[in-house]
């Protein structure tokens, strides 16, 4: 396939996975607010984590079942309570990335990707 146009890197995974990773990503994001991974897997769930914290910010219904397509029931609960009335006053920039240095076995670049305080 070409690689005009694309919005989202594949990781060589088909649609359902790749989404499942995401989800599993932004999940662990938002239960330990810090989380170590691959510099790529980071740079695509700091699009998604964005997204949902501006759009959880709404505070209404439709933000509520937007952020359960991504995160369980907790979670959800967790972001509404905890995470996003944090950012009420900041416009963006609710995500910072740590570079760490290669990964010893196969060398892939790995970074912190962190919620800010």
């Amino acid at each position: 396939m070409k690689k005009k146009r694309r919005k989202t890197k594949s990781f060589h995974r088909k649609k359902d996975q790749r989404e499942a990773l995401m989800r599993g990503l932004v999940r662990s994001l938002f239960i330990h607010e810090k989380i170590k991974t691959t510099e790529a897997k980071a740079k695509e769930l700091r699009k998604l984590a964005e997204r949902l914290i501006s759009k959880g910010k709404k505070n209404d219904l439709a933000a509520r079942r937007y952020l359960a397509r991504y995160l369980d029931r907790s979670t959800v609960k967790k972001a509404f309570e905890t995470i996003i009335p944090r950012y009420k006053e900041r416009n963006g920039g609710y995500t910072r990335i740590y570079k760490l240095g290669s990964r010893e076995n196969d060398g892939a670049k790995m970074v912190i990707i962190e919620l800010v305080k």
